[in-house]
């Protein structure tokens, strides 16, 4: 097949892609429009399948199918999980009797050339799809791996471990971390051609088998969506020049540390040097372990927002003061769009190709954040200028419309991982083949 040729391609995805308001729907919203320019996309998704007619999607691909998502665990099961099972959480989240059948379904009446599977969570069915294809060359099948996780839950670990209150997570996210190292090592040796979203998660990836060959893809970013005109919030509704700003998933755990870690460390310094400075924490879902911060004089917290925009572009300063976490942030894109200042913790830009003090600002210690908060709301000028740096940055290399043709590519070139026979796998997790069905 010659790298031009269109082909049938069935993308897998644990939630309906849209609304794309946060970083999974974005991603796998964004790769399905623009590879259903040339090819022809079958989606097979869990959602509500009510609110997933109507959508824009229903131009874009040949043929839509969601599947109810299934009962969540009860924190028994999780326990029992916890000390019985060999597999980690992710392996556990979405099982589903309905999706397997409508899998099948799709792989025996479309009979793809691609099976592109996104996100750990659906492993499952990486595995599912191999053992239906069993000797046969295609389909081609492809693993996004959103996020190295066992790194994820490794930083979680070791974040904290040095508090004593956050010990029983520590300890879960040790477990986790175990026991993700095998599984996503299988997961990856599984597919014929393996994404990641930054050269980090490459490396990471390698760690976990020198045969794995990833190909990076990263994340982008709508430049017509962001840098379009944007109706102010009414006034006293939205932040100001003198205020921070932080957009993303309240109840992910990476991002409650880092809110939690900000308020605490961070804004206390600034505020003694910027009285009026707030502090904004924009996204759907806050976490209970947040709820005490309503009380907070100088943190709102807004909950679901319609449009993140506005929040982005009254604020002087987006912070990003990440501790935990893996993959690209497209919450780092979307400030880089609209031109924003940036300061963020090291760990916060990871995967981005981005020069300290040109692009945005870096610093880790909460003196130094602050520090650097402090010296961009004192200076228009220089926040202009690392704003619109950023900008550019992100119209030359993170746009969409340059990252789908990457994709593209890696499925038609030579491999790009080892599709290792199934016997090859089995001595590293020998009680998980027969846990998954």
């Amino acid at each position: 097949m010659t790298r031009d040729a269109a082909q049938n391609i069935l993308i897998l995805t644990p939630q309906f892609p849209y609304p794309p308001h946060q970083g999974t729907t974005i991603r796998n919203y964004n790769l399905i429009v623009g590879l259903a320019r040339r090819h022809r996309v079958h989606l097979l998704s869990f959602g509500e399948p009510d609110r997933s007619r109507g959508t824009p999607l229903d131009g874009v691909c040949a043929g839509i199918h969601v599947v109810p998502l299934p009962p969540q665990r009860s924190t028994a099961r999780r326990l029992r999980d916890l000390f019985l099972s060999p597999l980690p959480d992710m392996a556990r989240r979405l099982p589903s009797d309905r999706f397997r059948t409508a899998l099948l379904t799709l792989l025996e009446r479309e009979r793809p050339d691609v099976v592109e599977v996104e996100g750990i969570e659906l492993a499952q069915y990486l595995f599912q799809t191999a053992r239906w294809r069993g000797d046969r060359s295609r389909p081609l099948l492809v693993f996004d791996d959103h996020n190295a996780e066992y790194v994820l839950q490794q930083r979680a670990f070791e974040t904290d471990i040095r508090q004593p209150r956050r010990w029983a997570g520590a300890a879960y996210s040790f477990v986790q971390w175990r026991r993700l190292r095998s599984y996503e090592r299988r997961a990856c040796l599984t597919a014929d051609r393996l994404i990641v979203v930054s050269e980090a998660d490459a490396q990471a990836v390698r760690q976990l088998d020198p045969r794995l060959q990833p190909v990076v893809v990263p994340n982008g970013v709508d430049m017509e969506h962001y840098t379009a005109p944007i109706p102010p919030l009414p006034k006293g509704k939205g932040p100001d020049a003198t205020d921070l700003v932080f957009t993303a998933k309240m109840d992910f755990r990476p991002n409650v540390d880092a809110v939690l870690w900000f308020v605490k460390e961070v804004l206390p310094r600034i505020r003694r040097e910027s009285p009026q400075t707030r502090f904004w924490a924009v996204g759907k879902d806050p976490h209970p372990r947040l709820a005490h911060l309503a009380e907070h004089p100088a943190v709102v917290l807004t909950g679901w927002v319609e449009d993140v925009r506005p929040y982005i572009a009254g604020a002087g300063v987006y912070v990003i003061p990440l501790r935990i976490g893996g993959g690209t942030r497209l919450k780092v894109l979307e400030a880089m769009a609209m031109g924003k200042a940036i300061v963020s913790t090291r760990l916060g830009c990871e995967g981005f190709d981005l020069v300290p003090n040109r692009e945005l600002v870096m610093a880790d210690t909460p003196s130094a954040f602050a520090d650097a908060v402090l010296s961009l709301l004192r200076d228009p000028g220089r926040r202009e200028r690392i704003g619109q740096a950023a900008r550019r940055l992100a119209a030359s290399r993170y746009d969409w419309q340059i990252i789908v043709p990457r994709l593209e590519r890696a499925l038609h070139d030579g491999a790009n991982a080892l599709a290792v026979p199934e016997a090859d796998l089995s001595a590293e997790t020998p009680r998980a083949r027969g846990e998954i069905v």
